[in-house]
């Protein structure tokens, strides 16, 4: 009897298992446009710059935003700002104002832009809860920001490719060299490639600019910018800036050359890309809307790094060739430990400010 007992609830679990995974369902899969009953959404997303579809920051926090909904059974709708790249701080606050008068509880802003309109909102709409993906703080009872410990998956991505051999780098980054979140992933890149080139006992070169990269969009200028640097024998780019990524991928394209994605896996755009810094703004959303409906909200910031499973590299779609899953993985472990510190307080601007670096040239392009 003990027996049966046991092999019935070894069955039991294992149909459980197998029910929870097939209910489970790729953010992909959900549609973007759902109808409300009541026309009311209880959950809103405000767009940053750029496409929702971006293949980047906007589409990970969405599939956060829309997958959390999804499981728990609520209406859910996105808002992009007016005047897109030309967005003002009013065409913002207006998206948020429209989320909140349609019902809004928790309403999830992408993108440091976003401040100036989401602090107005949330001191008119004191019953929403305000979720700021790559925001701050602003002693506001119902608003959070959520950080990221970008300066950990932007090192791993330097040493990796430095690993790798690539010897000529190049970083563009977005929001002008005043985004705090770039100047992080930048700074690093910069320490991890540095550390990888000492470790072999070599010298690397860094093309370092924000450039054509203010506003976060594609542009010609950008294009023959780092077109410029792979003609003079740059081989391979950090594309830190969303849309960016289109002027950059174009460029290497028809150079030969490569790329390094962010936010998410961009292997899937380019051939080009070689490996992507990952930043886990989908779990950050996913995780924040949770705290909201379960009664664990507490206003202030939430930061996410490797010890959160929020920030690293896609090693099953890498195509690195000398620096193996087992080097990375022994590489976050020493991360998450403490046992390999990253330095995160990274200068806006020119990174040569945190220098002299030891096995680094760092060009400061503006």
């Amino acid at each position: 009897m003990k027996k049966f007992l046991a092999v019935f609830l070894a069955m039991v679990l294992c149909l459980s298992v197998f029910s929870a995974l097939a209910e489970a369902v790729n953010p992909d899969e959900i549609e973007d446009n759902m109808t409300s009953a009541d026309g009311k959404y209880e959950i809103a997303f405000v767009t940053d710059v750029g496409d929702l579809k971006d293949k980047s920051f906007n589409e990970g926090t969405w599939n956060g935003v829309k997958q959390y909904a999804y499981d728990n059974g609520m209406s859910y709708k996105y808002y992009k700002p007016a005047n897109d790249s030309a967005a003002t701080d009013e065409d913002r606050y207006d998206a948020m104002k429209a989320a909140a008068e349609a019902g809004a509880k928790a309403i999830v802003c992408a993108g440091y832009m976003q401040g100036t309109a989401l602090e107005k909102a949330a001191k008119e709409y004191p019953d929403v809860k305000f979720i700021f993906i790559d925001g701050w703080a602003m002693g506001l009872d119902n608003e959070v920001g959520v950080v990221y410990k970008e300066e950990q998956c932007g090192y791993l991505a330097g040493y990796a490719v430095v690993m790798d051999g690539f010897e000529k780098l190049g970083f563009s980054g977005g929001g002008g060299g005043t985004n705090p979140a770039c100047c992080r992933y930048g700074y690093g890149f910069i320490q991890g490639a540095n550390d990888a080139a000492a470790k072999l006992g070599k010298t690397v070169e860094i093309k370092f600019s924000w450039a054509y990269g203010a506003t976060f969009s594609a542009s010609a200028e950008l294009q023959t910018l780092i077109s410029g640097w792979y003609e003079t024998g740059t081989e391979i780019v950090f594309a830190c800036g969303g849309p960016m990524f289109d002027s950059i991928t174009a460029a290497a394209s028809a150079n030969d050359a490569f790329v390094i994605g962010v936010d998410s896996d961009q292997s899937f755009l380019s051939d080009t890309v070689v490996i992507s810094a990952l930043k886990g703004v989908k779990e950050g959303a996913y995780q924040s809307l949770a705290k909201v409906f379960d009664g664990t909200w507490e206003p202030g910031v939430i930061t996410l790094g490797a010890a959160e499973n929020a920030v690293g590299l896609p090693m099953e779609t890498s195509k690195l060739e000398s620096f193996t899953a087992a080097d990375y993985d022994a590489m976050l472990a020493d991360i998450v430990s403490g046992a390999l510190a990253i330095d995160n307080e990274a200068a806006e601007g020119d990174p040569n400010v945190k220098g002299p670096w030891s096995n680094a040239t760092v060009d400061y392009v503006q």
